[in-house]
């Protein structure tokens, strides 16, 4: 038997399928994996990344957590969530809800710029806008949870322990307390009671301020009770631990006071680095050159000893420092994922390509000048890649670059976006304006096969399936559903009614939020085995529901530029591109990278243009528009592409936009996203009488910036499927 589905949703699908059965059952056995050895599961949209007030946030834990998996109205549904904050420490209290009758005013001591004449001085204060609607709002000083720990807590200062800091953060100053506390006693137990009230896998992260580096994702579920998990009580003692470890901002040395934690990794040469009192590594490259990315690879290592398959190492907007320095804490260069991936490929297995901050009046935060007076950071330190490409990294926008280095290697190595909530800038969290961040689910949404089988969705199949790399992520809603998948044609049936079963398939998975499982098929994450020279077919669906959460109704600026009228709230899907590239080099299994750094087919040293950051085999294989795709109905479309295996193994990604080639300021004569840059070059109008009046102005003219400029520019990106060719180099990052 070689065929197995899934898709269950109604009585017709079923039928439908089962039809096709027949069909398919005389196509080759090479498949890796067999459908029917794969647990059914679903697409499920969720957000691992985001702030409260235990780090520099605006909200409790508790409105964060209702504003993204809610559905309510201005709640935006997500179906899982892991709420993080920055590692080191916080005098705020964030587990203390926003008072609901608080007077309505802006967050204090935030602003914005805005451009007056062609030069961009003058300061848009937060009283300048409107008056904020009722719900309650976090901006009143000492309200809600911007109150101290010390203030709050049943015994005060004195229920804080670890060593004694007292900071300043956000305005705020007070006795702080360390990361690791706040998640091991506070935090964790609030959002284990949100996640049993809302019933959905919600559970606690952080985002490490990694030594040498900037940031990283990281989650350890072990302890963790996140519905639908029928312990009474659980504990986030791992997660919490390993922040206290790892974290080069926790300068606590109590080794987490009562829980005398050791960092140690068992047999590690670097245990030798730590300090006897702390019992971890307490230096950074600005104490020792190198001495903090040797932190960080012990923090990967800890995570493959304690917890090899419920835990994930995901650096964030990896551009945004620029590129790594051995004597700063700045980026993240191709030799440390591949690094990471080769010491733990179940732990680093993804970089958030696509940042948070769409908002921002530097998308992303990506500028020229970030953090440039920030100990630790380099003066002027360029976003590597310069800044956003249509709201991705310049790792992942630019064909051929470090993502497609890393895929050329066979790695499973996926892309992954999160939101970064922190605040909306000059308003208020119940405002739908924004000139800093999104809410998780509001502009950037996730989507994650969760391959769960009849079980609950829960925190380990959704780990599981960024695991996987079965992940597509959406911008602005400019698609919300897809089936993707790379098939071998069946021999002994015609190619075009080979052709019809799969896009038909195909259409039946992406109605259903599922995915095609058929033999003799492969879909994201996953590799097909194929004979040199064998015919493949690349098929996907996708819907653009043409309807998203953009407050704005008036016509999409960038397009105004080329005579095309277009709501901002009411996108449309101009093109798809197939992008496909061969893979041409085994990964080494183990290259630790070395200071001072030497140039060569593994480290790029921040060159972005070397060849161990590019891979010279990608292309744009295929475009598809209205002129050649299908319409389905009901703003669905299938594509199609029928290309050789050929003789080496390869790769079939995907990416789409709202945007025409040669839309000016927005993409090129090959449809490439071009440089956001609504800081200086203020180059697309913004002249419909709806425009808002934050937005960057010229000589009394508006301009597309923050949050418009977020929803005229829509890209959306799948994770690769990857072909392996016998006798040609084995895919050995996917299965």
């Amino acid at each position: 038997m070689i065929h197995s589905f899934s898709l269950r949703s109604t009585a017709k699908a079923v039928l439908v399928l089962t039809s096709m059965c027949a069909l398919v059952q005389s196509v080759s056995t090479q498949a890796a994996d067999k459908a029917a050895s794969k647990k059914s599961g679903a697409y499920v949209s969720g957000d691992f990344h985001n702030h409260t007030t235990c780090s520099d946030g605006s909200l409790s834990i508790q409105k964060l957590v209702d504003k993204a998996t809610s559905n309510k109205t201005g709640a935006y549904n997500l179906d899982w969530f892991v709420q993080t904050d920055h590692g080191g420490n916080s005098p705020r209290n964030c587990t203390v809800a926003e008072d609901p009758f608080e007077p309505n005013t802006p967050a204090l001591g935030l602003s914005t710029t805005t451009n007056s004449g062609t030069t961009p001085t003058t300061t848009l204060s937060a009283t300048s806008v409107n008056p904020l609607p009722t719900g309650g709002q976090s901006g009143t000083l000492n309200k809600g949870p911007n109150q101290l720990w010390s203030a709050t807590l049943s015994g005060g200062a004195a229920a804080i322990k670890g060593d004694n800091v007292t900071a300043t953060q956000g305005g705020y100053t007070g006795k702080t307390m360390h990361r690791w506390q706040e998640i091991k006693e506070y935090q964790y137990q609030v959002l284990e009671k949100e996640s049993r009230t809302r019933q959905k896998p919600i559970w606690i992260g952080n985002e490490l301020n990694a030594g040498g580096h900037e940031h990283v994702q990281t989650t350890v579920l072990d302890g963790q009770a996140s519905w639908p998990s029928t312990a009474t009580t659980g504990n986030a003692a791992l997660m919490a631990q390993h922040e206290y470890c790892f974290d080069r901002t926790d300068v606590d040395t109590s080794r987490g006071a009562e829980n005398q934690w050791d960092c140690s990794v068992a047999g590690s040469a670097n245990n030798s680095l730590m300090d006897s009192t702390a019992r971890k590594i307490t230096g950074s490259n600005t104490t020792s050159p190198n001495l903090g990315h040797y932190k960080s690879v012990e923090g990967v290592k800890w995570l493959k000893e304690k917890a090899l398959n419920t835990s994930f190492y995901i650096p964030a907007h990896i551009e945004r420092a620029g590129f790594y320095q051995d004597a700063f804490n700045r980026g993240t260069d191709i030799e440390h994922f591949r690094e990471y991936n080769n010491i733990a490929p179940t732990v680093a297995f993804g970089v958030e390509f696509a940042p948070g901050h769409q908002a921002s009046v530097n998308r992303g935060e990506f500028s020229p000048t970030f953090n440039s007076t920030t100990a630790g950071y380099l003066n002027a330190a360029s976003a590597g890649g310069g800044r956003t490409y249509g709201g991705v990294g310049a790792y992942a926008a630019n064909i051929g670059g470090v993502w497609d280095a890393l895929l050329g290697e066979g790695r499973g190595f996926w892309f992954f976006a999160s939101s970064d909530y922190h605040n909306r800038g000059i308003f208020g969290p119940d405002q739908r304006e924004s000139t800093q961040d999104f809410f998780p689910g509001e502009y950037t949404k996730m989507h994650v096969m969760s391959r769960n089988g009849t079980d609950s969705l829960n925190p380990q199949s959704i780990l599981d399936g960024l695991r996987s790399g079965n992940v597509f992520v959406s911008h602005g809603g400019l698609i919300d559903k897809m089936a993707f998948v790379v098939c071998r044609y069946n021999p002994t049936m015609p190619k075009a009614a080979f052709q019809a079963l799969i896009e038909k398939a195909a259409l039946t998975a992406a109605q259903a939020g599922k995915e095609v499982r058929i033999d003799g098929c492969a879909t994201m994450g996953e590799k097909l085995k194929a004979r040199a020279n064998t015919d493949l077919l690349v098929t996907t669906v996708v819907r653009n529901p043409k309807t998203n959460n953009s407050p704005y109704n008036f016509p999409n600026p960038s397009l105004a530029q080329i005579n095309v009228t277009q709501a901002l709230n009411a996108p449309v899907l101009d093109h798809v591109d197939i992008i496909s590239g061969k893979v041409t080099q085994k990964p080494l299994a183990t290259q630790a990278v070395v200071s001072p750094c030497v140039k060569n087919s593994y480290f790029s040293c921040g060159d972005l243009s070397s060849p161990a950051a590019t891979n010279t085999t990608t292309v744009m294989a295929k475009r598809f528009n209205a002129t050649n795709w299908t319409d389905s109905g009901s703003n669905y479309v299938t594509m199609s592409y029928k290309v050789s295996a050929g003789a080496n193994s390869q790769y079939f990604r995907l990416r789409g936009t709202n945007l025409p080639v040669n839309t000016p300021s927005e993409t090129d004569a090959n449809g490439n996203p071009l440089i956001d840059d609504t800081t200086t070059g203020l180059t697309i109008p913004c002249k419909s009488t709806g425009c808002p009046p934050h937005l960057n102005n010229a000589n009394g003219q508006l301009f597309s910036s923050y949050d418009v400029a977020a929803w005229a520019d829509l890209w959306f990106y799948s994770n690769p499927v990857f072909v392996e060719v016998s006798s040609d180099l084995t895919v050995a990052g996917a299965k």
